[in-house]
């Protein structure tokens, strides 16, 4: 279910609207087409909305990652002169850990990197063996033991790749309580042959995180981050741990962050512009980056907020959407927050959805992409100025969806990955289908 919210835009809002050339309104009439690339292949995963394929201009193809049977990474390319998909090339164990999904970027060079989170242990990077291709076989190497999970990479305009990960420091030592794990992050200037870190960059121990709550909430979860075309990263984030009862891994979640980060000069800022330095610590996220504070609760066995969020922005101002359980209200609540310039504002604008992506428009619009547990189909929905919300259309699959990653630099009928929900929380089961979707060809 859902219901359809529109909230009152501030005149200046109201008066960019006008101003927008009438060929940057998106249609409203937008069809779908949906491929299925791998049938029955894919294993629950509990990879993020980030880095899931790209399109390489050079060789005119769309290359995706994708988790298989035991959490195995795969890569799979689509020849857009061709209309033609490659066969899936496995070039990495997932060792039977749905933490240990792949991420994909391209190098300055040409060459396909993949990260995973060996789930607490490591940051291992694959680098295919050719550029512009993911045939073959590809290199392994490890490139941070910082008990590493849930990577994020990005790559800046010259080449710069970074890879933020999340580290579980009592599996660096063992009398740092299991509910501390803040945000790190490694970086390359040619090409993945040698790192740094962000200790070894800045000095702080880490990027972004806290170790001393009361709360025991010492545990960071970046929902998404997303690079925008002027360089600025946009995070959005919540926390988890123990809660007041004692240290626990992932008992709670709690409350909803948003910062920016600068990959020039390594600062993190509030959505007001404050720089808050090269480290992030529970003084700075309280003060200036908190959107919303929400309770401490596992309401029908949903965490609150979801491991997922959402990021955007329209002209510059951030917007966030997230989703929460509540027990006495039923279905899961989609949330909707946005910058007003001064402060943060939060409506509810549906519910019974999982927010899964979604992808900018124009610069007042976006389109959001979002499911039903266990039913199929994609649901999509428009989000105007940062504040409005209503429902745009739905795109087809054979089987329920579990994920949702955008193409970076897409060009359709790619625009997004959809991997399918597995019957069964169990690596070793993958029946769920692999698939993507994009605009139809007129």
């Amino acid at each position: 279910m859902f219901r359809l919210t529109r909230l009152t835009a501030p005149p200046l809002l109201l008066l960019a609207v006008l101003t927008v050339p009438a060929h940057a309104t998106p249609e409203r009439t937008a069809e779908f087409t949906t491929t299925t690339t791998a049938t029955s292949v894919a294993a629950r995963s509990d990879r993020r909305p980030v880095a899931g394929g790209l399109y390489d201009a050079v060789a005119k193809k769309t290359f995706v990652s994708w988790a298989g049977r035991y959490e195995d990474n795969y890569a799979q390319s689509f020849d857009h002169r061709t209309s033609t998909w490659s066969t899936p090339v496995k070039y990495a164990d997932g060792d039977s850990d749905s933490h240990n999904y792949p991420t994909l970027v391209q190098a300055r060079d040409g060459h396909l990197l993949s990260f995973r989170g060996r789930h607490n242990v490591e940051l291992v990077l694959n680098r295919a063996p050719e550029p512009h291709s993911s045939e073959g076989v590809w290199t392994e190497r490890v490139i941070s033991k910082d008990a590493a999970t849930y990577p994020m990479p990005f790559v800046t305009a010259d080449g710069t790749i970074f890879v933020f990960f999340r580290e579980t420091s009592h599996d660096l030592d063992p009398s740092v309580p299991t509910d501390t794990r803040p945000m790190q992050y490694v970086v390359s200037k040619d090409d993945g042959r040698t790192w740094q870190t962000s200790q070894e960059l800045t000095g702080n121990p880490f990027a972004l995180g806290s170790t001393d709550r009361a709360d025991n909430m010492n545990e960071t979860y970046f929902g998404q981050l997303r690079q925008e075309p002027d360089g600025r990263v946009r995070i959005v984030y919540t926390l988890a741990g123990g809660g007041p009862e004692g240290h626990l891994h992932d008992r709670y979640h709690r409350n909803v962050y948003y910062t920016w980060f600068n990959p020039k000069n390594l600062r993190f800022y509030s959505a007001s512009g404050r720089d808050l330095g090269t480290q992030v610590d529970d003084a700075d996220q309280e003060r200036y980056l908190k959107v919303v504070e929400t309770p401490l609760t596992v309401p029908n066995g949903v965490k609150s907020p979801d491991y997922i969020q959402l990021v955007g922005t329209t002209l510059g101002q951030p917007f966030l959407l997230w989703f929460s359980g509540d027990e006495a209200k039923g279905p899961l609540r989609n949330n909707l927050s946005w910058w007003n310039g001064s402060r943060w504002q939060t409506e509810e604008v549906a519910r019974g959805l999982r927010v899964r992506e979604m992808e900018p428009l124009n610069p007042l619009a976006w389109r959001v992409y979002a499911t039903e547990d266990g039913k199929p189909n994609v649901n999509t929905y428009r989000v105007v100025l940062g504040r409005t919300w209503e429902a745009e259309t739905v795109i087809p699959t054979a089987k329920p969806v579990q994920r949702i990653e955008l193409i970076k630099d897409f060009r359709d009928p790619v625009r997004v990955l959809l991997s399918g929900a597995s019957s069964a929380r169990d690596v070793a089961v993958a029946d769920g289908d692999i698939s993507v979707a994009g605009i139809k060809r007129r």
